[in-house]
């Protein structure tokens, strides 16, 4: 099984080497909490953490 790295920058979670949000390749096996976003126009939440791109993201980042 792959395990998924999130993103330093943006957060968004990967399988690969780099980051296919923000092309980052600052990548993390620490982090912890998923956040679906399906339709970030339409998102509060999305609104507020300011994610643009519908994708699979952490919560927190180390």
């Amino acid at each position: 099984m792959v395990r998924e790295v999130a993103c330093k920058k943006c957060k968004a979670l990967t399988t690969g080497k780099m980051c296919p949000v923000c092309k980052s390749t600052e990548l993390s096996k620490d982090w912890f909490g998923i956040l679906l976003i399906m339709n970030p126009q339409k998102s509060k939440v999305a609104s507020t953490l300011e994610i643009k791109v519908p994708h699979k993201y952490a919560l927190k980042v180390t």
